[in-house]
């Protein structure tokens, strides 16, 4: 066994297939000085009992990205380390039993074919015809994916610290890690065997994350539950089959009725997702042991009665087998299901690889994007949907972590609507008035833990959570979001937007920095202006609002959810020696938002101000004897003001608003009318409509670049792009006889029978009439009036492009009015 040395460049804590995986594609990217330490053997624990599918399905663009990149990378990994593998690509069956289902697979089969992968959808028959032993009698259909198979987990990740092995990087084995500490830029990593300094630590520690969070003092925001799955004994009619047809049968997924049925040899093994699901190491009188490498839990086979019994009705033959063994083992959860990969929040030169709940199939993936991460600072797909700074500080409260575990596990296969707010975990966050507004009939959903209303039901609307389980734009809430829109177009409507970001920027050469950062201009004092924040590729990482106080104090705004990813872009990029301080004070502040005709004469009737300020300005004021700073801009497209007012003062405010607005046809409006309001405006949406997946240019935003300014961050990327041409461009279209359903995010664009772009975002406009889709679009085709076609579930409608500027008030009168 190799010694353990005293340096290294990275260390990686974890030895299952993502630590392994992260390892390789380090050496790969030519950093060989790197160390992976194992507290016991290599795949000792989740890779060791894991099944081993390798499934591309994904409801998200990002994590299909990472799968497919795993399947590909298995091919040809056994030679490529020349290490034997036993690795089985023979596609799977996903099965429908609603049309629901079916538009779900329609939308997946869109995204993978835009990715290059051969996914179909298939009828009754086609199921019949590659799956022989099926009953099919209550069947849709089936998305039929040819590169989905089975792996062994071992051998996968013995192939994996073979190559990283070879081409220079070190794995130490039975070697724990007791503790870490930070001296001047360096980590101190403390093990049995003595201790190893470096400058970059990754934890993919999997299961035990967690624990090795708490030595860099992070909270990670997991839960561990246990997932079972049956090995059952040679099938002789399966056995026969597979001879005379020399292969296995397609992995078969029921995925409404919540398992996947594998051949295993010439028996199956069935891997359910059972509802009455248990979660592990979650009280005191349950405490995760000191280690539990190549163990299990005992068999709980009561909860797995239902879903056997459906797997045998399903294919017959199951129920002529014996029960061979069953496995049930540990396997981390985030509350949203999704790993973390990428910095590790407020901690320097720490990255976090780890939560993996379907490590094997993202494996590969994953330690391609972790490698990314650790090289060179970014990556290349945007991977928001993994990055651990997705949760703050709310996400890591145990409770939280089990509900929402429990919750994603039970509904491991559910399908995502995009009107459907899971039940667990909510009220985290409230706002003061969040009582008031639920009176108002608000119904809620939750931005980074904060409750917003949607959109306000009334007296005989359907609010069970039923009806929200459909893609189809005309759900209860859609004439109520009607309602709202049209009051904010033809009066005042008012919108409680709890959880705005904000941090203060401040100090002497804060400016100065400020405008090295963003692609435009920092307002003048006085003013508010809308900022983007490119990387050295010339991407969109973010943008936010910049409320300019004076000369070197302003108030940086963005989205709720990009709380501790946007502060640590600014807080990392400050100079050690810097006179300015950034400061988050997003728990201090809250925001109204008052927007419509009306709104000039319902402040008026609350505060002295100097209402005829122009558009982009801002100043302070009282209403109701509080402080408040009103700002002259609106994300809804008409005339108003955004509210900024302290936390506890939000009651008093509102209260004062809403009594003076009544003769004025004041209104409460939720998060559903905003989108639409926005959408008729061409805004876009942080993570939807930008992300690091475009560049500025490409998200037509070069009105915010000041090519004239001697520098900023991405200023030599974009003037190349710019010199060899933008290959495609954002655009809003606006979709013709769109039927039931409005374009989701990622759907396909067409033109002449090629894909030719994909949407970011889509909805209904109610001020227009119009079903809208924004999106990225081959350059030659964004010419105004331009048809295309707009894949919306499997189904292409006609789509044309507008002109570059709002779809409603294109000359913003309304909102300068």
């Amino acid at each position: 066994m190799a010694g353990l040395p005293s340096t290294a460049r990275v260390v990686i804590i974890g030895g299952g297939v993502v630590g392994t995986s992260s390892l390789y594609h380090l050496a790969k990217a030519g950093w060989t000085d790197c160390v992976l330490l194992e507290k016991n053997e290599l795949t000792s624990g989740s890779t060791w009992h894991a099944a081993g599918n390798v499934p591309t399905f994904s409801s998200s663009w990002s994590l299909m990205n990472m799968q497919r990149y795993s399947t590909e990378l298995y091919r040809g990994l056994a030679d490529a380390v020349d290490y034997p593998m036993n690795y089985h690509v023979t596609g799977s069956l996903r099965l429908a039993h609603s049309k629901e289902r079916m538009q779900e697979f329609q939308r997946a089969k869109g995204m993978g074919r835009y990715q290059g992968m051969d996914i179909d959808v298939v009828g009754v028959d086609e199921i019949k015809r590659r799956y022989p032993f099926i009953e099919t009698h209550d069947l849709e259909g089936a998305l039929y994916d040819p590169s989905d198979g089975d792996i062994d987990p071992a051998q996968l990740t013995q192939a994996l610290a073979k190559g990283a092995r070879d081409m220079g990087a070190k794995i130490i084995r039975f070697c724990p890690v007791t503790g870490v500490r930070r001296e001047k830029d360096e980590w101190v990593v403390a093990t049995p065997q003595g201790e190893i300094r470096c400058e970059i630590v990754v934890n993919a520690a999997g299961y035990r994350a967690a624990e090795v969070g708490k030595m860099f003092g992070r909270e990670v925001p997991m839960m561990v539950m246990s997932h079972q799955y049956i090995l059952f004994e040679e099938i002789p009619e399966l056995a026969a089959w597979s001879k005379e047809q020399g292969r296995k049968l397609p992995l078969l997924r029921d995925v409404d009725t919540s398992y996947y049925l594998r051949q295993e040899k010439a028996g199956m093994n069935l891997g359910p997702y059972e509802r009455n699901c248990r979660a592990h190491w979650a009280t005191p009188n349950d405490p995760m042991p000191e280690d539990f490498s190549f163990q299990l839990f005992p068999d709980d086979l009561d909860r797995l009665e239902h879903y056997l019994a459906d797997a045998v009705a399903r294919v017959p033959i199951l129920g002529t087998a014996g029960l061979s063994k069953v496995i049930n083992g540990p396997i981390p959860y985030a509350p949203d299901g999704n790993p973390l990969i990428g910095p590790m929040p407020g901690v320097p030169n720490a990255f976090e690889a780890c939560v993996f709940t379907f490590g094997i199939a993202q494996g590969g993936g994953a330690g391609k994007v972790l490698a990314e991460w650790v090289t060179q600072g970014q990556t290349e797909w945007d991977m928001w949907s993994c990055d651990p700074r997705r949760f703050t500080s709310f996400a890591s409260a145990p409770d939280y972590c089990v509900a929402k575990g429990l919750e994603i596990y039970g509904n491991e296969y559910a399908i995502q609507f995009p009107r459907h707010a899971w039940p667990e975990g909510r009220d985290r966050k409230l706002s003061p008035i969040h009582n008031r507004t639920k009176a108002l009939g608000g119904r809620f959903d939750a931005y980074n833990g904060w409750e917003r209303a949607t959109w306000y039901a009334q007296p005989g609307d359907d609010i069970s959570e039923e009806a929200t389980l459909t893609f189809r734009r005309d759900g209860p809430w859609q004439h109520r979001v009607r309602e709202e829109c049209l009051a904010v177009r033809d009066a005042a409507g008012i919108l409680d937007l709890p959880g705005f970001s904000r941090f203060n920027l401040e100090g002497p050469g804060a400016a100065e920095w400020l405008s090295l950062q963003v692609t435009g201009l920092v307002p003048r004092p006085g003013r508010i202006g809308l900022v983007y924040f490119a990387d050295d590729k010339g991407r969109i990482v973010t943008e936010m609002s910049v409320v300019r106080h004076g000369e070197d104090q302003m108030t940086l705004i963005t989205a709720a959810v990009a709380q501790w990813h946007d502060f640590e872009w600014l807080k990392s990029r400050m100079p050690g020696d810097a006179a300015f301080t950034l400061t988050d004070r997003t728990e201090d502040y809250s925001t109204q938002i008052l927007a419509g005709p009306n709104s000039r004469k319902i402040l008026a009737d609350v505060c002295d101000a100097d209402l005829a300020l122009p558009w982009l300005t801002h100043q302070e004021a009282e209403i109701a004897g509080r402080w408040v700073k009103l700002v002259r801009v609106s994300f809804a497209g008409e005339l108003g003001w955004e509210i900024h007012t302290k936390v506890g003062d939000t009651s008093a405010i509102f209260d004062a608003i809403w009594a003076a607005g009544q003769k004025h046809g004041l209104k409460p409006f939720g998060m559903y009318a905003l989108d639409s309001l926005r959408l008729e405006k061409g805004y876009r949406t942080w993570k939807g409509d930008l992300s690091t997946d475009y560049s500025i240019l490409q998200g037509g935003l070069e009105r915010f670049v000041k090519w004239e300014k001697p520098d900023f961050r991405g200023k030599a990327a974009l003037q190349n792009e710019k010199q060899q041409g933008v290959k495609k461009r954002f655009v809003t279209l606006v979709v013709e006889d769109p039927g039931d359903c409005d374009a989701p995010y990622m759907s396909t664009l067409w033109h002449g029978g090629q894909i030719v772009g994909e949407t970011t975002s889509g909805g209904w406009g109610h001020r227009i009439d119009k079903s809208i889709a924004l999106g990225m679009l081959r350059m030659d085709l964004t010419e105004p009036g331009t048809s295309v076609e707009v894949e919306i579930f499997g189904d292409r409608f006609k789509a044309v492009v507008q002109k570059d500027e709002p779809l409603w008030d294109p000359k913003n009168e309304r909102l300068r009015a």
